[in-house]
C-alpha cells in the first residue's frame, strides 16, 4: 500500500509563513501543489496500484485527480482516512456540494456532514483519531487488494498510521506487519 500526503494546500502555504490558522476552510490546492499532484502521478505510474482511496478533503481530491487519470483508475472517497479535524482546513465541505464540483464521483455512502458527528467538540479528539486511524488499518489487513491501493490522504493520518512525518506530495510504501498493522517499509 502507498500512503500519499495531498499536495500543498492555501492553509500550507499560509500556515507556514505565519504559525497561524489562516481560516481558510476545506482548503484547495496552490499552483506547487498542483504540480506536486502531477509529479506524484507520474511518479507512482508503474507502482501495480489497481484502486485509489482518497479524503473527501479538497486538496486530496485535487491530489488525487491527475494519478486517476494518468492511471484510468477511479477515485473511491474514503471519509476515515481524512485528517484529524483540529484546524480550519480539516473542516470539510458538505456532500450536496461536494457533488457538484466533482460530479463523478460517488459520494452516495457518505453523509452530508462527514466530517464529525452531530454534538461533537470543534475537535477532534485525538483518542478518536487514533481509533479512526487503527481501524482503517484492520479493515485493510482483510482486503485482499490492499498491497495494491493508493490512499491520497493527510499529514496527521499518516503519522498516525505509520509513525513518519511527510512533506506534502510525498509518499511512503507501507507493508503489513506480523499484527496485520500497516507499517512504512524503510527506504
Amino acid at each position: 500500500m502507498i500512503l500519499l500526503r495531498h499536495g500543498q494546500s492555501q492553509f500550507n502555504l499560509h500556515f507556514h509563513a505565519t504559525g497561524l490558522d489562516p481560516g481558510i476552510v476545506d482548503a484547495p490546492l496552490t499552483p506547487l501543489g498542483h504540480e506536486q499532484a502531477e509529479a506524484a502521478s507520474r511518479a507512482l505510474a508503474g507502482e501495480g496500484l489497481r484502486r485509489i482511496l482518497c479524503s473527501p478533503l479538497t486538496r486530496a481530491l485535487q491530489t488525487a485527480a491527475p494519478v486517476a487519470s494518468r492511471l484510468d483508475l477511479p477515485v473511491l472517497v474514503t471519509p476515515a482516512v481524512r485528517e484529524r479535524r483540529a484546524a480550519s482546513c480539516d473542516i470539510g465541505t458538505c456532500r450536496t456540494d461536494l457533488a457538484r464540483a466533482w460530479p463523478h464521483l460517488d459520494l452516495s455512502h457518505m453523509d452530508e456532514v462527514w466530517w464529525r458527528e452531530e454534538g461533537d467538540a470543534d475537535e477532534e479528539p485525538e483518542h478518536a483519531f487514533r481509533a479512526r486511524a487503527a481501524s482503517f488499518g484492520a479493515t485493510m489487513a482483510g482486503d485482499p487488494d490492499w498491497a495494491h491501493t493508493l490512499v491520497v490522504c493527510h499529514w496527521g493520518f499518516i503519522m498516525a498510521v505509520t509513525g513518519r512525518s511527510l512533506a506534502n506530495g510525498d509518499w511512503v510504501r507501507c507493508r503489513m506487519d506480523e499484527g496485520g498493522r500497516l507499517v512504512a517499509v524503510e527506504g
